[in-house]
């Protein structure tokens, strides 16, 4: 499988390409005339079906009359646009779906999220990723291949605690999700402790959505908004089923997803409350 990080940016430069044609007033055919290229070749090009490579760029921001700082920030957006990240070794075992997400997580400035059903996997520890993964296996995975998926969600968590600068990460976690017994009283409490410790940092919120809260706008389930620092790659939401997953990247429909984790923040618990909830799970006190 290709790494999937320069697909993720391809396609935000063959979109930004797209649309400058457009801008221009240019047919596709017009387009593919003044540059000397057949028609199906641009077209590969503004679908990301076929990379486009540094000359053909410039060429392409040439014609469109593009300078300044646009032309600077696709340029800095294509240079790094075949570089590989750390999961690229993991393809042996990673789905597809899996990769493109992580590769999207990396890229990000900011992450904001529901859990309703586990600790998100940026905020699990060692011994909980590994039952999360063990049953999301279902048992047909060997102990060798859970291990490597353990591996791949402890080197993620490397964007919270060791990047420069850090991820911004906002999560919202359901009380049922903390309440779900994974992996015996040990493990859970090492869980709670270890989301405590997570709320201190200065780029981590934690707020816990009491279970008592009834209906709310997030009852359809677990979800992610991932926002990045280019300006040509706007906010994406996220969504993850069985065996697949599903990415939401209409600007309607992510301030759709916006808005219903702006009131789960208000329906949760204050930072410093469920601050003080998750010490207390952690001590057994309640």
């Amino acid at each position: 499988m290709p790494d999937p990080s320069p697909t993720i940016r391809e396609r935000r430069i063959a979109i930004e390409v797209r649309r400058l044609r457009e801008q221009t007033g240019l047919t596709l055919d017009q387009a593919a005339e003044r540059l000397k290229w057949s028609r199906a070749t641009l077209g590969r090009m503004e679908t990301a079906v076929r990379r486009i490579k540094p000359v053909e760029l410039q060429r392409l921001l040439n014609t469109y009359k593009v300078d300044g700082r646009r032309r600077a920030d696709l340029v800095e957006l294509a240079r790094g646009a075949r570089e590989r990240g750390w999961w690229h070794r993991y393809t042996d075992t990673l789905p597809a779906a899996y990769a493109t997400y992580i590769a999207l997580e990396t890229e990000a400035r900011s992450l904001r999220c529901y859990d309703a059903l586990v600790v998100h996997g940026l905020l699990q520890t060692e011994d909980y990723a590994r039952e999360v993964i063990r049953a999301g296996l279902m048992q047909l995975a060997s102990d060798s291949e859970v291990e490597r998926r353990v591996e791949v969600r402890l080197n993620r968590q490397a964007l919270v605690t060791d990047r420069d600068p850090p991820l911004e990460l906002w999560c919202v976690i359901d009380e049922n999700t903390l309440r779900r017994m994974i992996g015996g009283t040990d493990v859970m409490r090492a869980q709670y402790t270890h989301l405590a410790e997570l709320a201190e940092r200065s780029n981590v919120t934690i707020q816990v959505l009491p279970h008592d809260m009834g209906a709310h706008p997030g009852v359809e389930g677990t979800f992610s908004i991932l926002e990045f620092p280019e300006r040509f790659m706007p906010d994406v939401g996220y969504i993850e089923a069985l065996n697949a997953a599903l990415y939401v990247e209409d600007d309607a429909h992510v301030h759709a997803y916006s808005l219903v984790f702006n009131h789960l923040v208000a329906d949760a618990l204050g930072i410093g409350e469920s601050a003080a909830f998750l010490r207390r799970l952690a001590a057994g006190e309640t």
